[in-house]
């Protein structure tokens, strides 16, 4: 079921209904709407995986119990790789297996040895890369004797299976999100209509800015061979503001949801293309992961800490993991190590926490030296998206060769410039700006309504509403949902 469906359009509100007025004085039944609810938002794109994350689920809580029992360091152990294994053994199966058997024919060919070994026909079960990471940091902060095991099954199913998050994130700490279910939630107004203004921030990143943009790039993308290096330049921007659009206003659409229904999620992007460094933009993009695997893999690795080899080996690992986690190509592992190579210049020389503040905070326009540092960081950020975007090494390989050919000089010019599309192009005007002037909040439109009249407010809404109506034609997945 896609947020930006009519599908989730009816179910929202049945679910909100039931939740606040049927159910409000019973936490338990409440809880349980919750799963159910979940449950069905889940099955509607294939009510097979279920059972997977119903297993899931009962492994991880059954483990939780056990470590909380237990003072053995050595079953202590055991359990945590019970879980490491199992969680990451499914993962590995569903996103991985194809993968990793055609590289392992591929390396035997090279000697001339040939594996007559079939491929599987895996479907990916959408979401798995999310809950997994979020139940194993249950078992994980457990076994360090940072967080209580759930008492309640249906507390940690709903905990594991929220349907606001489940399939895109952000990851969840169970430190942060487990305890919202043990307590009773009290309908908040103001909090409510915070997270209808954020869910219709999200369409618009989704539907307005994301799903055009990518008219645009998949054109591109898909007939490089067909058009100038100019025209591959601009191909690459459209990407990298689809992709913004489309994850970051899956976030808000989730975060906004989960508003509604009394629940406080982690912020997942902090306005990310305004960061001057690669190490700023890490701390803003995708921060659920991001923080996941500095807290996971990073610091239990060592950090920054230790000889100048040890940063080096610990940061490639963390960026080309995070890249592999997007999915079984070498072009996001060739994106992570690029991100490395990227950040290693401001980790070895102790620059990498030089920008925690936003950029021009309590100004309007940014200095010289901060203009000169976004862009410069938005370009490498656009051109490492070159490789997330590409079919394969050779698609993106091809498509950089071309941009530095002399075709760069070439007028733009490409099949899908044609008046209804490039309407868009006004609302990415728009977009930006707006961005720019809601970037001190969680989320761009926040503040609104500190700023402006009811009607000044309302009008901007309608605006909105109706661009929607205008550009939704057909419903597009969320990007995420493929990894």
């Amino acid at each position: 079921m896609f947020f930006n469906s009519i599908d989730f359009a009816i179910f929202l509100p049945i679910v909100f209904i039931l939740y606040w007025f049927v159910f409000i004085k019973n936490l338990k039944l409440q809880n349980l709407l919750i799963v159910f609810a979940s449950y069905i938002f889940y099955g509607w794109w294939d009510w097979r995986f279920l059972s997977l994350i119903f297993f899931s689920t009962v492994v991880d809580f059954s483990i939780g119990r056990a470590l909380a029992n237990e003072e053995s360091i050595s079953r202590r152990k055991i359990l945590l790789w019970t879980s490491i294994l199992v969680n990451l053994g499914f993962l590995g199966f569903f996103k991985y297996y194809n993968f990793f058997l055609e590289n392992f024919i591929s390396a035997f060919l090279l000697f001339g040895i040939e594996f007559k070994v079939s491929s599987l026909n895996i479907v990916l079960p959408v979401g798995i890369s999310f809950y997994t990471f979020q139940t194993l940091s249950y078992t994980i902060d457990i076994y360090n004797k940072k967080l209580k095991p759930a008492k309640n099954f249906i507390e940690f199913m709903a905990f594991v299976s929220f349907f606001p998050q489940l399939v895109a994130g952000p990851i969840e700490r169970a430190t942060h999100l487990l305890p919202q279910f043990y307590t009773k939630r009290l309908f908040d107004y103001s909090k409510a209509v915070d997270g209808l203004r954020q869910i219709l921030w999200g369409l618009f990143k989704k539907v307005v800015i994301a799903d055009n943009s990518a008219v645009f790039a998949n054109d591109i993308f898909n007939n490089f061979s067909d058009y100038s290096g100019s025209t591959l330049v601009l191909g690459a921007l459209f990407f990298t503001i689809q992709i913004y659009g489309d994850f970051s206003g899956y976030s808000d659409i989730a975060i906004g949801t989960s508003r509604l229904f009394g629940f406080d999620l982690m912020q997942n992007f902090a306005f990310p293309y305004f960061s001057r460094d690669i190490a700023e933009f890490w701390r803003r993009w995708h921060i659920s992961l991001s923080t996941w695997f500095r807290d996971y893999l990073y610091i239990p690795l060592g950090g920054s800490r230790g000889s100048i080899w040890l940063k080096i080996r610990n940061t490639f690992i963390i960026f080309i993991v995070s890249g592999f986690w997007h999915g079984a190509n070498w072009t996001f592992i060739v994106w992570g190590g690029l991100n490395a190579i990227y950040f290693l210049p401001l980790l070895l020389t102790n620059n990498n926490r030089n920008n925690i503040e936003i950029v021009a905070k309590g100004k309007i326009f940014p200095s010289f030296q901060e203009s000169y540092k976004m862009l410069l960081t938005f370009s490498l950020t656009v051109f490492a998206w070159i490789f997330f975007r590409a079919e394969n090494i050779d698609h993106a390989f091809n498509y950089i060769r071309k941009i530095f050919s002399i075709s760069i000089l070439n007028p733009i010019y490409f099949n899908s410039m044609k008046p209804l599309n490039l309407i868009v192009i006004p609302c990415l005007v728009f977009f930006f700006i707006t961005e720019w002037l809601g970037r001190e909040y969680m989320y761009a439109i926040e503040g609104m309504w500190l700023r402006w009249n009811r009607v000044t407010r309302w009008t901007f809404y309608i605006g909105i509403i109706i661009c929607l109506f205008i550009f939704s034609s057909k419903e597009q997945e969320f990007i995420y949902f493929q990894f």
